[in-house]
């Protein structure tokens, strides 16, 4: 079983996919700011930071649901066409 601090955030995007998926990142958690998601800048570890401060999740569920997210839109969907 996997405790806090076990678990790291090593799923990071590029900046410029980043500002792409900004727009989804902000309607599925509706608690980050504009300058959250600024900060956040495609880091996994800023995205947990912000989910920890915003919905007061675990440090271990902030971490998962950021490596989830940032897995799942890491690829642009067109470019894999």
């Amino acid at each position: 079983m996997l405790k806090t601090g076990d678990y790291s955030v090593t799923n990071d995007m590029p900046e410029a996919r980043w500002q792409e998926v900004c727009g989804q990142t902000r309607k599925y958690w509706g608690k980050l700011s504009d300058d959250d998601l600024a900060r956040i800048g495609g880091k996994g570890a800023r995205l947990a930071d912000a989910l920890q401060e915003r919905y007061g999740y675990t440090r271990w569920h902030a971490e998962s649901q950021s490596n989830r997210w940032m897995r799942e839109h890491q690829a642009d969907p067109v470019a894999e066409v």
